[in-house]
């Protein structure tokens, strides 16, 4: 089993900044891809971005292009969510989640996920 867990999250003006972090623990090896979802009150869970697990490569959806940043640290087995220029319609539960093998932008194909963290954005 693998567990995750999130922090970071909270309450920043429209313009503003935060940084979250997802630390694995467990059977995790950095043989696992791992991804930001979030999930705004009636709306589906979404994609937000991912990252390979050997290569490091990184996928983002569209509406966190040029914003968001994703990255992790092997060491710490912790993977992080910079997240500037935020808006109002970021505020949401970010979930961190994990998968073995290649990064996937479906839910559905991860295994692992952590309780998930709240940002919400003021305008």
């Amino acid at each position: 089993q693998v567990q995750l867990g999130e922090s970071g999250g909270g309450l920043v003006q429209a313009g503003g900044s935060l940084r979250l972090a997802c630390a694995a623990s467990g059977r995790f090896s950095s043989n696992y891809a791992m991804a930001w979802f979030r999930q705004a009150p009636g709306k589906e869970r979404e994609f937000v971005a991912a990252i390979g697990s050997t290569n490091g490569n990184t996928v983002y959806a569209n509406s966190v292009k040029g914003r968001f940043t994703i990255s992790k640290d092997n060491a710490k087995n912790t993977v992080y969510l910079q997240m500037n220029s935020l808006e109002p319609e970021d505020t949401a539960v970010y979930y961190c989640a994990a998968k073995l093998g290649n990064v996937r932008v479906v839910s559905l194909q991860y295994n692992y996920w952590g309780q998930g963290t709240q940002v919400t954005v003021s305008s």
